[in-house]
């Protein structure tokens, strides 16, 4: 399967803002193809980075990574980096952004150039391992959207049965101490079997600026099972809160539902 990592706002549109996103366990370019189209055509520009293996060096690469991806980004355009720069990590990468922001923002990192103004976590797994099982038994784990179910299945490079063993517990660890005092979205399906309902509302209700979004009926892949729609109008809200302190340009002051 075609792996494109880039997204471009519609032409003769302003750019929005920079949203790199960083996958989860097994997953590939290919998989965020349907979100970062969806949020290009809302003016943002997409790049999706690569997930490094979840070893000893898990941190340093992902920060070079995310310094790349954003250093060829900005390259692009003679004003630099379309801001706000928002990362979003999904399941590992979800762990991954979390744990670099508490490791990093109390040295010199937190001015570095992938620093972002924002971030979105995804399905951020709970501790612990799932007893390993056939592919259809990892789909059922990760989504019930059939469209993602056949981008998966049919994407060769997505490596099988990564969900089954356990994320680091010290990654783990770093990801759920994470304090940085930036806007934060956090998305968790109700139906996801990998999460910590618990340990994502606590964090949630401990960082300085966060929003704790809960999806009805979604499994461990948040951003890409049926309320897919839904997940990335949330994002867009966000997105476009940065712009006035984190307020939404609508607010709901009546209904009869």
């Amino acid at each position: 399967m075609t792996q494109i990592t880039d997204f471009h706002a519609p032409a003769r549109l302003r750019t929005r803002g920079t949203v790199v996103i960083v996958p989860g366990r097994g997953e590939t370019a290919a998989t965020y193809a349907r979100f970062g189209a969806r949020l290009a055509y809302d003016a943002y520009r997409v790049r999706i980075a690569a997930l490094p293996p979840a070893d000893e060096s898990f941190l340093d690469a992902l920060a070079r990574g995310l310094a790349e991806a954003v250093e060829e980004v900005a390259a692009e355009t003679p004003d630099g980096l379309p801001r706000p720069l928002v990362l979003v990590g999904s399941d590992l990468g979800a762990a991954g952004v979390a744990a670099l922001l508490a490791t990093a923002s109390t040295t010199a990192a937190s001015t570095a150039g992938w620093w972002p103004q924002a971030v979105v976590l995804a399905g951020l797994p709970g501790s612990g391992s799932r007893a390993g099982g056939g592919w259809e038994d990892e789909l059922d784990l990760r989504t019930s959207c059939p469209t993602h179910r056949g981008v998966l299945t049919g994407d060769t490079a997505v490596e099988r049965g990564m969900l089954a063993g356990a994320v680091p517990q010290d990654l783990l660890d770093a990801a759920y101490a994470n304090t940085a005092d930036l806007p934060h979205l956090l998305l968790v399906g109700d139906a996801d079997p990998l999460a910590d309902r618990d340990a994502v509302a606590r964090a949630a209700k401990t960082l300085p600026r966060a929003r704790l979004s809960v999806v009805r009926g979604a499994h461990h892949d948040v951003l890409n099972d049926l309320q897919h729609r839904s997940v990335a109008a949330e994002v867009v809200t966000f997105l476009e809160a940065l712009r006035d302190g984190l307020t939404p340009a609508v607010t709901v002051e009546a209904s009869a539902w």
